[in-house]
């Protein structure tokens, strides 16, 4: 079943037809389904509040969703900063092919994180006050306005893309401001990142040794580069079985390497911080909180770059490993830092948690949403390089850069 919708628009004399079309497949109605059952939930939850719909307590009060879809969402959506970064400020052009579908990946990571808070404050209808209470000295303040400007700046930069079939007349105009809102955009989610880890940094005693420390903002920003690598593998493979198209293995292989440098550093800052601290034998103690601790680091980060720096990164299998660890690893720290981190603190007061089902409904709904728009908006413009726009046409590759051919 296809859906395909055909707009008139008038510019001056001349007609244009603007067609729209969305293919329903088996897995886009399942994607709808849970969608709906979020939507469902998620009206239950404004009407009745969290306690109706969530297993939180005074013990508890952060659980899956801001795990899921506060802290790790904006880990898993950083990969449109560091692909900006790395195409439009360093200039490595071999990268352009995966350019838009990750800062497109990124700004819907970051619409399901507002959704996500609106969803979990506790008087969601008070969502607005931020914006005229000036809380200067809460972290939390920080990160809800960087969060929510740079979702701003990503919806103004896709506007870029989209403007090339609709509204042209307004393209050169978002196009001459491109470079401004790049700079804004890589700047804001280096505050934000960096700020989430600050919010454990402020919880001295009640996470576990092994993941507070001061350099937490650190850790949290650096592990939401790397992971970009991960999940631009991970989409473009799925992109690749759903849109039939497919990103070179060179280029896949280049940015790769690049995160695996990353996670070096990463490394190596944790292991001198330990040592400095003294924490380095927590590490083995082979309790609960170093067995997750190392399972992160081993399949989180050295087997990726072992895989990155040997010739596995050369085949789409082996990509593919390396996108699936990599992001199961952030996964894990995220939880790990909350969960693992926080759970003996939480738990010496009488509390537990549990997530209900509801809870996992609505994340898996608002991933299933962000899915949904992903192939809405791939098929129709030019997010691949060959879907929904006429510019498409005008791209070529010299010397291994792209370069436009339009007259």
């Amino acid at each position: 079943m296809e859906l395909i919708t055909t707009v008139l628009s008038k510019a001056g004399a001349k007609k244009s037809t603007v067609k729209w079309k969305f293919k329903m497949t088996p897995m886009r109605w399942v994607f709808t389904g849970i969608a709906a059952a979020a939507i469902a939930v998620i009206l239950v939850r404004f009407v009745l509040g969290l306690g109706a719909t969530t297993n939180l307590n005074d013990q508890w009060p952060w659980g899956l969703w801001i795990s899921f879809d506060v802290l790790l969402g904006v880990a898993l959506a950083g990969g449109g900063y560091g692909t900006a970064l790395i195409v439009y400020v360093l200039r490595r052009d071999k990268f352009y092919p995966i350019a838009r579908s990750a800062m497109l990946t990124s700004l819907l990571g970051y619409i399901v994180v507002v959704l996500g808070l609106l969803i979990e404050v506790g008087q969601w209808f008070n969502f607005w006050r931020p914006y005229v209470s000036w809380g200067h000295a809460s972290v939390l303040f920080e990160v809800f306005w960087c969060i929510s400007c740079y979702t701003v700046i990503q919806i103004l930069e896709f506007c870029e893309v989209g403007t090339e079939k609709v509204f042209k007349g307004a393209h050169k105009y978002l196009k001459k401001a491109m470079p401004v809102m790049l700079i804004i955009g890589i700047t804001l989610p280096t505050l934000h990142q960096s700020s989430l880890g600050q919010l454990f940094y402020l919880m001295v005693g009640k996470v576990n040794p092994l993941w507070w420390t001061a350099f937490l903002p650190v850790f949290f920003l650096l592990s939401s580069f790397f992971v970009g690598a991960g999940m631009i593998v991970i989409e473009s493979t799925l992109a690749g079985k759903a849109l039939n198209h497919k990103v070179e293995i060179p280029v896949l292989r280049g940015l790769v390497k690049i995160s695996a440098g990353a996670m070096i550093l990463y490394l190596m800052l944790k292991i001198t911080d330990m040592v400095v601290r003294g924490t380095f034998a927590n590490a083995f103690a082979f309790d609960l909180p170093s067995i997750m601790f190392l399972s992160e680091l081993t399949f989180g980060v050295i087997i990726p770059v072992i895989i990155a720096f040997s010739s596995l990164s050369s085949t789409r299998k082996g990509l593919i490993w390396f996108g699936i660890l990599t992001v199961s690893g952030v996964v894990m720290n995220r939880f790990d830092v909350l969960f693992t981190g926080m759970g003996k603190y939480l738990n010496q007061y009488g509390g537990s948690y549990v997530p209900a089902v509801s809870e996992f409904i609505v994340s898996l709904g608002l991933v299933s949403i962000a899915c949904l728009a992903y192939l809405f908006l791939a098929e129709n413009f030019n997010i691949l390089g060959s879907h929904g726009s006429e510019h498409a046409d005008d791209i070529e590759i010299k010397d291994g850069k792209y370069a436009s051919t339009a007259k």
